[in-house]
Parts: structure tokens; sequence; C-alpha cells
């Protein structure tokens, strides 16, 4: 076959790689692809963890393999994509989805914290593209999804090593898909989701007492991980997932400073002198329990008809504040 995609775009026995799949997007994206009966290579750095969302896997009749990985090494990522021909001597799919996150002042943080941020986010998706495109080449297809976040086109507050990673994942995902574009049947695709409810927030390294919640408004990750999906059997080079991601990315387009100055006033006021609360989280290591898709939020998550509501209203403040920014 030429081309990942059958005439029905079944997923069947494809073989399938996610990277960060012990918990969170990953956990949901491996349930996702397992329910398509595809054959599953589950990467990370903790080994427990992925012992049980493989066991998850095979509970929905999923072939699952696990490779504990550190992306931010490149000869772990060679292995892995090594263990991942052992299933049939191919890949169809490479998730690109491992990643950490660190909040507070910049010249607080570890330099350590930093640069490992950067290591695992843009060095992981890096290597990851660096060892399974070859393979691509050789078998003539193949498709690699880059699970970005909105964070590629937007700076998060007070999480500049990670905003550094995801502007850079963005700029390396559209100079690969000029690179690939020789080739018809490789596809080199970015998904640009909003913040997830999933327990990557609390796994995240947090400093200057910022340590809070996901807020109620932010996404299902598994319906990004649906995303990851429909973008295997339908490859494009980019998606926003939700709504409030294209939303958001509209609005910082026409108003930078203001929303960077909002949102980084806001969390001003939710810092501490003395933040007995700090931690490296998962930066520097595996990540605790809980090891499972969904993290603590707020408040109770809403409907999706409120969430909606809300979004149009942001919408409509967006449209209406551009209207009057342009008749000054």
């Amino acid at each position: 076959m030429s081309s990942i995609q059958s005439r029905t775009n079944s997923l069947k026995g494809k073989v399938v790689v996610i990277t960060g799949a012990s918990s969170g997007v990953g956990l949901a994206a491996a349930e996702a692809f397992a329910q398509e009966g595809c054959h599953l290579v589950l990467a990370a750095r903790g080994e427990k963890a992925l012992e049980t969302a493989s066991m998850r896997c095979l509970e929905l009749g999923a072939v699952a393999m696990t490779v504990p990985t550190d992306m931010s090494v490149a000869k772990e990522v060679q292995l892995l994509t090594e263990k991942a021909l052992e299933y049939n001597g191919r890949i169809d799919v490479w998730v690109n989805n491992a990643g950490v996150m660190a909040t507070g002042k910049f010249e607080d943080m570890p330099v350590e914290t930093l640069d490992q941020v950067i290591k695992t986010n843009l060095l992981g998706y890096m290597h990851g593209a660096r060892f399974v495109l070859p393979i691509f080449r050789k078998q003539g297809y193949g498709v690699l999804i880059n699970n970005i976040s909105i964070g590629g086109w937007m700076p998060a507050p007070y999480g500049a090593a990670y905003s550094a990673s995801k502007y850079g994942i963005r700029g390396l995902v559209e100079t690969l898909q000029g690179e690939v574009s020789d080739a018809k049947n490789i596809h080199v695709c970015a998904l640009y989701p909003s913040i997830q409810r999933s327990t990557g927030n609390m796994h995240s390294a947090k400093y200057n007492g910022l340590d809070f919640k996901v807020p109620p408004m932010a996404s299902d990750p598994r319906e990004l991980a649906a995303a990851m999906v429909q973008m295997a059997k339908h490859p494009k080079k980019s998606a926003f997932t939700d709504w409030s991601a294209a939303i958001f990315k509209t609005l910082y387009g026409f108003f930078p400073k203001a929303i960077v100055n909002t949102n980084s006033a806001a969390l001003r006021l939710m810092m501490k002198k003395q933040a007995a609360t700090d931690t490296n989280g998962n930066v520097l290591r595996p990540s605790d329990a809980p090891m499972r898709v969904y993290g603590e939020t707020m408040l109770p998550v809403p409907s999706r008809t409120t969430k909606a509501l809300v979004l149009t209203g942001v919408g409509v403040l967006g449209a209406y504040l551009l209207f009057a920014s342009r008749r000054k």
C-alpha cells in the first residue's frame, strides 16, 4: 500500500508510536488509537505508568508495546524507533506529544529546569522527527502528528521556557512541512489545542507560589485525542482542535500587548513571597501519581453549551474591541 490510508481510512493494524503516553493527553491518545485497532508503541520516562497504560490498551483490544524513553536523549529516541520497527518493519503514525511545563518568574527558576523544558519539548520533538522521517522516506508514506498547543502562537505568562519551546516547535514543524512537500504520502501535521483538562498542570514545575489548578473552561483531552485519530486518517498541515484555541489566537493577533500584560498581572496576584508549594514537578524526573487522563479543575467543569456561550461571548467582545479600536 503506497499510502497509510485505505479507502475506508481504517487505522486497524497500523503501527502508531505515541510519546508521553503514560498520562494526560498521551494516555487519552493511546486509548483512542487502541479503539481503532492499532498496534501501539507507548513511550514515556516512567516504566510503571507505561505498563498501566499498556494494560488499558490491551483491555480495549489493541496490541501494545512499551518502551521507556526520555525524548530529550537522542540515543533513547533512536532505540524507540528501532523497537517500533520490530512489529512488522514499519511505522505508520508517530505522535509527538511528550512535554513538560514550568511556571514562575524566569529569574527565579533553576537553570537546570529551564534547560530541561527546552530539551524535552523542543529537542524531544526534533529527535522524534529526525529518526522517524527517514523511515517514512524509505516506506514512501507516514504521518507525523505534533501536539504543539496554542502556546505555539501566543506566549504563556511566566512560562518563558515553555513558550520558547512551543514557538520553536511551530518553526520546526513548518520547516519540515516544506522539506516533505516533495513526498505526496508523507505528512507533517500540527495540532494547536487550548489548555487541557489533563494531569499536565498537576505534574508541572511551579515556582513563586503559582500552585493553580486547571481552569474549568479547559478542553477535554479525549477530544484532542480524537482529533489526533482524525489527523492520522485525514492528514493536513494544521488544525485548531477547539474553539477557544482559534479565538484566543485571533484575539492575541489583534491585542498582543493587552493580553500579555493582563494575563501576567493576573498571575502576579497569585504569587507568594514565601512559596512553600514550589516544586520541580516532572521536569527533571518521571511524573508521580495520579497517572490518569484528567487533572483537577478549580470549579466544576461547565457543560458544552455553557462553554460555547462563554467562548462566543469572548469572540463577540474581541470583535467589538477591534471595531472600537479601528474607529478611533
